[in-house]
């Protein structure tokens, strides 16, 4: 059913607040681009009314953290049928973008800028011309959905066609507008599809997760190995996917500039860095007392979204970075945590088990 918001004062005899609505939607346009985040901390805006190789307007471009891209497309007066079948038609133009002809979209967009920059500026580290436009997502924004359109989203997005639901709805409250929003997918979900390669070249997952242990000033992989997690945090997009995680699940982690450096068996769920606890020669005592070798993005302590989260593993085989195996061919992905589809996915798992020695 259509998802519905509803905000109430928090008071002795609370009340809901009116519904309303902007005078347009060219508005809520303007405030995404003015404020990012509305839509999501972990994407950089690289685009605004571009126009396709066959007339259409995309409302708003932007990239992830890993190259992928993210259309956007506001509902406005569309048809039921058309919200689906045109964001589709526009991402099968967006797929055929090159990363010159995206560079020079951002170029437009930010009045000369130069998007290898920007990108390296926001996300912390290089973005190449083998790792841009490999995957895309495609995100409706809307302040209401039906349900024939609500049902054509889900039937798409669970045969892994990344593709989900932002509701916007406004309210009153004293004369001021107040603006909610809301998913209508896990956007998760939604980020797993993305990286998954296209139905073309999938084959069956194979059980084994593929894991990035980011070694920078964050957090330390040596730490990682002596007393046993996988972590991530600064935003969402880093976190969200330890939630893929379930004990008894075996990953394979890479260092991203070294290569693999372990394997290992997943102990519990994500914890947050705040009550996470590792076990010392003194007993158990909170990670963030003991941990020295990286910030652990101690500056977003008991920030739901941006503080770091942790993952305990029991660890089958560990090297240090100098050790790590690293092959031309081996998978690698920008995202956390993944299951991998791609043949070279297998692959990567065979070599890594003589590697490894598992």
């Amino acid at each position: 059913m259509p998802v519905q918001h509803a905000i109430w004062t928090v008071e002795a005899s609370p009340h809901p607040l009116a519904g309303t609505r902007l005078a347009s939607e060219t508005i809520l346009e303007d405030m995404i681009v003015a404020a990012p985040s509305m839509l999501s901390d972990e994407w950089l805006l690289i685009g605004r009314q571009e126009r396709t190789s066959f007339g259409g307007r995309v409302d708003l471009v932007a990239i992830a953290p890993d190259g992928a891209l993210v259309l956007i497309e506001l509902k406005r007066d569309k048809t039921p049928r058309e919200v689906a079948a045109q964001a589709i038609d526009y991402a099968s133009w967006l797929e055929t973008l090159e990363a010159g002809e995206i560079a020079a979209m951002y170029e437009r967009f930010s009045g000369g800028k130069s998007l290898a920059a920007d990108f390296k500026g926001r996300f912390g580290h290089e973005l190449s011309d083998d790792d841009i436009n490999l995957s895309h997502q495609i995100i409706v924004v809307a302040s209401e959905l039906d349900d024939s359109t609500e049902r054509i989203i889900n039937y798409l997005n669970a045969r892994d066609i990344a593709i989900n639901v932002l509701f916007f709805q406004v309210f009153e409250h004293s004369g001021t507008q107040l603006l909610s929003r809301t998913w209508l997918i896990d956007p998760v979900q939604t980020q797993e599809n993305a990286s998954a390669p296209p139905t073309r070249d999938a084959e069956p997952w194979n059980g084994e997760f593929y894991a990035s242990f980011g070694e920078d000033n964050s957090r330390s992989w040596e730490e990682g190995r002596k007393f046993g997690f996988l972590a991530a945090g600064g935003g969402t997009w880093y976190s969200n996917s330890l939630r893929l995680l379930e004990q008894g699940d075996r990953i394979w982690v890479k260092a991203p500039g070294h290569g693999f450096v372990g394997v290992g068996r997943v102990l519990g769920p994500r914890e947050p860095a705040i009550t996470f606890e590792i076990s010392t020669p003194e007993g158990p005592k909170l990670a963030m007392d003991v941990l020295q070798g990286g910030s652990y993005h101690r500056e977003f302590l008991g920030d739901a979204e941006k503080q770091e989260y942790f993952v305990p593993v029991e660890w089958l085989r560990d090297v240090p970075l100098a050790e790590a195996v690293n092959e031309i061919g081996l998978f690698g992905n920008q995202n956390t945590v993944c299951r991998p589809l791609t043949p070279k996915w297998r692959h990567t798992v065979e070599r890594l088990k003589k590697s490894f020695n598992i």
